[in-house]
């Protein structure tokens, strides 16, 4: 038989699908908060408040939309989401009250499940027989530079159009744009045929799976694994420009977390060019260390600015090379079968722990010390770093000998 790989022109529209969706539905929120806050009369902290449970009902529908994608295909997921993306934006831009924003800002986390990277990223394995780890790299690297599009386009909308005229655009960017797309990876999609029995299944080229006894266990480490970079991650991108002033670098921590975005694009490039060969549980390990690292430095070598910088580099390389791993570990730990559903579940632990992690550090660094709070952050990077490493001593354990049958019936 010969293997395919996804279509370049499908790995480039969706590249484009995930700059609209993470921009319109996620990115673009911090720039027009205030006028959100100002127009519904509310504090500004409450709105955020709203995003984080928004993400919070949106992590627990994740699973349900990898199960989907396996079921029907991801296009016609996506397709599907595109759609209620607009909807739901177009609900938050004509909300008359908070409550009823509120409940639109739910709807978009909801729509998110559906079109955002763990969807797509059943779209690229669902498109070709091998080469989806590659695939699933180049697609993170187009799909990072959403906020580099979408910061400076949603500041130059909202200084000539308000909150909601700017909502409408971006419902109209999910309709016209995302929609068609997704609509003709529906009609790429190639179905996985169910899996063999043991004897015939053999592993694509992308793929090491683990001794069917020790899934379960590989399973739940995995999650441990997502669930704690999530945490680390949205607890400090959510605070990095006022943590690093309360640690002595003024205005400079504003340029200093410049650096974050071009580390993270840099470490989804490098891992194209030079990660081919490399194991995703060692890529997921070396992710995690990275984020480790930097919360070493920034505990240990703050207020001197250089030190901060390298850990500012090192958080981004460790967040690109996370997005990879999000997509490339469970294909590569437990094969084609049945992905999207367990995609989901790695999506939906590390959304979890995102929604909150902000809140959690806050309270923190308000009831304790910053260096207490930033220790308790390394200690939970740690835990990722150990988790993912379990997977890889099982990864490489001999695989168990089947159990001898039984004596026949007499």
């Amino acid at each position: 038989m010969v293997e395919t790989r996804a279509p370049a022109a499908a790995i480039w529209a969706l590249g484009l699908t995930q700059i609209i969706g993470y921009g319109t539905l996620y990115y673009s929120f911090a720039i027009l908060v205030p006028g959100m806050a100002a127009d519904f009369g509310l504090p500004e902290h409450w709105v955020f408040g709203a995003l984080s449970v928004a993400l919070f009902v949106g992590s627990l529908l994740a699973p349900t939309a990898g199960r989907l994608a396996d079921r029907y295909g991801a296009g016609r997921v996506m397709s599907f989401g595109s759609a209620t993306a607009a909807l739901a934006l177009v609900a938050a831009a004509c909300a008359p009250n908070a409550a009823t924003f509120i409940a639109a800002l739910v709807g978009m986390e909801l729509a998110a499940c559906f079109v955002l990277y763990a969807t797509a990223f059943v779209a690229i394995v669902q498109l070709g027989d091998t080469g989806a780890s590659r695939s699933i790299t180049h697609l993170t690297l187009i799909a990072g530079f959403a906020s580099t599009a979408f910061w400076p386009l949603t500041t130059a909308l909202h200084a000539e159009l308000s909150w909601r005229e700017v909502y409408l655009v971006f419902a109209a960017l999910n309709l016209f744009i995302c929609l068609p797309v997704h609509f003709w990876l529906m009609h790429l999609h190639r179905p996985i045929p169910p899996a063999a029995t043991p004897m015939e299944k053999m592993p694509a080229s992308d793929e090491r799976p683990v001794d069917p006894t020790r899934r379960t266990a590989a399973f739940l480490l995995m999650m441990c694994g997502f669930a704690a970079a999530g945490f680390v991650l949205s607890a400090v991108l959510l605070h990095m420009v006022p943590l690093l002033t309360t640690l002595g670098l003024g205005t400079a921590g504003v340029l200093v977390s410049t650096l974050f975005g071009p580390s993270q694009v840099a470490s989804r490039l490098i891992n194209m060019v030079f990660g081919g060969r490399l194991p995703q549980t060692v890529l997921a390990v070396i992710a995690t260390g990275f984020l480790a690292s930097g919360m070493t430095l920034l505990l240990v070598g703050a207020p001197n600015v250089a030190a901060i910088a390298i850990f500012v580099v090192l958080f981004g390389l460790g967040s690109g090379l996370v997005s990879i791993v999000g997509g490339t570990l469970p294909l590569e730990v437990f094969g084609r079968d049945g992905y999207g559903r367990r995609v989901g579940w790695m999506s939906a632990a590390r959304q979890f722990t995102s929604a909150f992690s902000p809140f959690v550090l806050a309270l923190m660094m308000a009831q304790f010390s910053v260096p207490l709070s930033l220790a308790t952050l390394l200690v939970v990077a740690l835990f990722g770093v150990l988790g993912f490493a379990a997977i890889v001593r099982l990864q490489r354990l001999p695989a168990r000998p089947a159990a001898a049958p039984g004596p026949s019936a007499v």
